[in-house]
């Protein structure tokens, strides 16, 4: 190995990456690895089974370091990681924009900062700073605060400063925007082909009020921006990290990289190939392990940033300059945790905002019976979600509307059933909401062809179906009553139940 002959490069090497990893308790190899320089560590679902275990593993990981990095990737909303085995007690930043009052926004923020503190965990990469201006975007969406430049900026301003309140540094994500986009980047290269001066005026404005607010950490995104540099995604980009971000925007804080292991730059330069590429570029951290779990990952990391210091690629001084900017914001965010004052109760907000976010726009005379009296049939047309969302984690109105009203049936139907079966709608969706009520609930139906077509279907069958939209909104608004929750977490779904029952 590369490393071992060279101790020093090793610990810088090891200080600038934020690796993830496998079990509920802490690996031996990752507490070797903190002995050995490593500063931070980042943690998924797979690492949550309660507080009191979470509490355990991170105090068993600041044994090694008191003021090691822990992260994590809670936006609240439908990215969760907390409870992504139950859904999230808090709306995300759609159904927050929604509502546009920035104090419901803190206090939201707050409380997420108070749960993730008291689990030892110290750097949270949230919020997206993103600005949704591309309805299609099919990794954003309800992950950001709206379509509005004004409104995201104000808002990611306001979460700044609730998490950080907290004693929770912020994270403002994924740089310089990633909502006019049309291609997931777990997958592929985005490309943005506006001019700069758009791009300036329409997502780069959240990213100076989160530096405003506070902020000392920005996620970079993986995207071809070639108004700024016609060949380099921006995490790898020294155009866009140093001469747009730190020159012109004056930020002097972490840079961190969403997931290296990505498709949008490992397909192009592999795994190792990238993470030098984006330390040499000006990246401060990089994130890895979303996918890439294991210690040879991380081994492998290592060695291909000391060589690159050895052959040339990486120069040491700019390895140092990440490694002691990493320290810097360790010994910082140990501060803010340890500054903050205590808050041990939960305070409920996250239900009183999904009520607030919930829209109903209902058609006269349709003889539609609104608010909902008997027991209804619920089809709940179910996408395969991107990446960043726990595919596990719980989302509908189903559930909750069994608990409201007994008897209430539903079924969750997918785009592989529907194709493979011709009368599924009728039998499964149709035939048992004869002679009842109809509710039809979909997320981001303008984004899936095969799901706006099944909702137009069972519209035009049932022009009384009452529809809940769980994602972004649509511009029109099909059946007798439309409901937009922005947003499918599990409050979410209790929101819209309330509603269509009348007990909200």
């Amino acid at each position: 190995m590369a490393e071992s002959s060279h101790p020093e490069l090793m610990r810088l090497a090891n200080s600038v990456l934020q690796p993830g990893f496998v079990g509920t308790t802490a690996p031996d190899w990752v507490l070797r690895r903190i002995s050995e320089g490593l500063r931070s560590v980042v943690l998924f679902g797979r690492n949550i089974q309660s507080p009191e275990q979470v509490a355990a593993l991170t105090a068993s990981l600041r044994a090694e370091n008191p003021d090691l990095i822990i992260a994590i990737d809670e936006e609240a909303g439908d990215v969760t990681r907390l409870e992504a085995r139950t859904g999230a007690s808090r709306p995300g930043n759609l159904a927050l924009g929604s509502i546009d009052d920035i104090d419901l926004t803190e206090q939201v923020a707050r409380d997420i900062g108070r749960e993730l503190r008291a689990v030892g965990v110290s750097l949270n990469y949230a919020p997206s700073a993103d600005v949704n201006s591309n309805p299609m975007n099919p990794v954003i969406g309800v992950r950001s605060f709206g379509a509005r430049t004004d409104v995201v900026s104000r808002h990611t301003s306001a979460w700044i400063r609730g998490l950080q309140s907290a004693g929770v540094a912020a994270c403002a994500k994924h740089f310089p925007g990633h909502g006019d986009t049309s291609v997931d980047s777990h997958h592929g290269l985005p490309q943005v082909s506006a001019d700069a001066d758009v791009i300036g005026r329409i997502a780069l404005p959240p990213f100076v009020a989160a530096m405003d607010a506070g902020v000392r950490t920005i996620m970079t995104a993986h995207m071809l921006i070639p108004a700024y540099d016609e060949s380099l995604p921006a995490t790898l980009s020294h155009r866009i990290i140093n001469d747009l971000l730190r020159g012109d925007l004056g930020f002097t804080g972490l840079v961190v990289t969403d997931g290296i292991e990505m498709g949008a730059v490992s397909d192009r330069y592999g795994i190792t190939g990238a993470t030098v590429m984006a330390v040499a570029g000006g990246v401060d951290a990089v994130c890895v392990g979303g996918e890439s779990a294991e210690e040879a990952t991380t081994v492998e990391l290592t060695d291909a940033l000391v060589q690159a210091v050895l052959d040339g690629t990486l120069p040491e001084e700019r390895l140092a300059e990440a490694s002691a900017r990493v320290e810097e914001f360790a010994a910082w965010s140990g501060d803010l945790a340890r500054s903050a004052a205590p808050d041990d109760d939960a305070s409920g907000i996250g239900m009183v905002a999904a009520r607030r976010a919930v829209r109903v726009h209902r058609k006269a005379d349709t003889g539609t019976e609104f608010p909902l009296v008997g027991a209804p049939h619920v089809v709940e047309l179910s996408p395969t979600t991107n990446l960043a969302i726990d595919g596990s984690t719980p989302w509908g109105v189903a559930d909750p509307l069994k608990a409201l009203r007994p008897g209430t049936t539903s079924v969750r139907l997918r785009e592989s059933e529907l194709a493979d079966t011709e009368d599924l709608l009728d039998r499964l969706a149709l035939a048992p909401a004869d002679g009842r009520a109809l509710v039809v609930v979909v997320r981001d139906a303008a984004r899936y062809r095969w799901m706006a077509q099944a909702l137009a279907g069972l519209v035009r069958r049932r022009p009384d179906a009452l529809v809940v939209e769980m994602g972004v909104p649509a511009d029109d608004r099909p059946g007798a009553v439309y409901l937009a929750t922005h947003g499918a977490t599990r409050v979410s779904g209790i929101a819209a139940a309330e509603v269509l029952v009348g007990a909200s």
